[in-house]
């Protein structure tokens, strides 16, 4: 499918109609399991569920697409399917501790008695969107006390450890500036220190000032890991830079706007422009480490090329990304896109849809 948009206007349009017409109905229907109520981690090409394991962000994140849907204006109806997700989640992935273990099976069995930072995230993210959906429903306190059961991971240097192999690192801090600032347009003033706390970090740490560019992984001290640890992100420029833009806006920062500037261009060097692509990571000097492309770094190249960009950046962010939709059943996404242009034949993650809903929305505030 080669989709070639006009305008900015055009590409809203189209995604949108995809969104509201095919995407919604279909995770609503077949992307929920009828016999347990979680929603299915995978479908196929074809629109079937495929049994996988339940991560914990797959859960959370279909919370948050169905109430940011209902949110947007697509229909109230998207809201019943993303609190009664909640209520089915909260109940199968619940620890005693006030945090959610990572997974699940599709009987609401334990197979993780993990909470990873990166889940309680989109827990954070989830119950936002909620809350912003319908306000009458306060979901603050429950907020607050995640944050609370994490503090015991906290770090010196600021930040704090993850479970796994890579303790300290970018991505979980990400999601959770992402979080906290969707809790400060509901939540007030008492969110400001935990955006402003992972917004320094980033400027602080986990940016190179030499390059501009986002940093994986770090030692203890967060000092960023060489060689094989030197990993870049075009995704996560894009990703990062959208968000400190968010920020330094609310705060009038201008250190953390030209951070922005910087971390859309670092990006914009792993663009294939071949295939209009990003592509999956960089090495430290830029240089292609991984040319293969995921769908997730598109929605995270349209959303920042709609604000740091020029029209003709977004547009090709835009095209880029609708490649990825065309699938056997409309509504479906193809997730991998090799190097040589073809791509995978396997099913599509419900996590996707999460990234697709938040550059939807970003298309269409910028054209609004």
């Amino acid at each position: 499918m080669s989709v070639r948009f006009d305008t900015l206007s055009d590409a809203a349009a189209w995604y949108r109609a995809w969104l509201s017409e095919a995407a919604l109905p279909l995770w609503a229907g077949a992307g929920v399991d009828p016999v347990g109520g979680l929603f299915q981690e995978t479908l196929s090409l074809e629109g079937r569920p495929v049994e996988a394991p339940r991560r914990a962000r797959a859960q959370a994140r279909q919370v948050f697409v169905f109430a940011q849907a209902a949110q947007a204006g697509y229909g109230g109806r998207w809201l019943t399917v993303a609190q009664t997700g909640w209520a089915r989640f909260v109940a199968a992935y619940r620890r005693p501790d006030g945090l959610f273990r990572n997974r699940v099976a599709a009987d609401g069995t334990p197979l993780d008695s993990e909470a990873d930072n990166y889940e309680q995230a989109f827990v954070l993210l989830a119950m936002a969107a909620l809350q912003a959906a319908d306000p009458a429903v306060s979901f603050e306190a429950q907020a607050r006390g995640v944050l609370d059961a994490l503090q015991d991971r906290r770090v010196a240097g600021g930040g704090y450890r993850e479970n796994g192999p890579h303790p300290f690192q970018a991505n979980w801090h990400m999601h959770l500036f992402e979080s906290t600032l969707a809790w400060e347009l509901i939540g007030g003033g008492a969110w400001r220190t935990f955006s402003d706390e992972v917004a320094e970090l980033a400027m602080g740490k986990f940016i190179d000032p030499a390059t501009g560019a986002l940093r994986e992984f770090f030692d203890e001290q967060w000092r960023a890991l060489e060689g094989e640890g030197g990993l870049v992100e075009p995704g996560h420029q894009f990703e990062w830079a959208w968000l400190l833009d968010r920020w330094g806006r609310s705060r009038g920062d201008d250190r953390a706007l030209a951070a922005a500037r910087r971390l859309f261009e670092a990006g914009l060097k792993g663009v294939d422009p071949v295939r209009e692509v990003a592509v999956n990571a960089l090495w430290d000097d830029f240089s292609v480490r991984d040319g293969s492309a995921r769908l997730w770094p598109q929605t995270e190249h349209l959303k920042a090329a709609v604000v740091l960009g020029d029209e003709a950046q977004a547009l090709r962010a835009a095209r880029g990304l609708a490649q990825y939709l065309d699938a056997p059943a409309r509504g479906i996404w193809r997730d991998k896109l090799r190097a040589d242009g073809t791509f995978m034949d396997e099913p599509a993650p419900a996590t996707s849809f999460y990234h697709l809903m938040v550059a939807i929305q970003a298309l269409t505030d910028a054209v609004a």
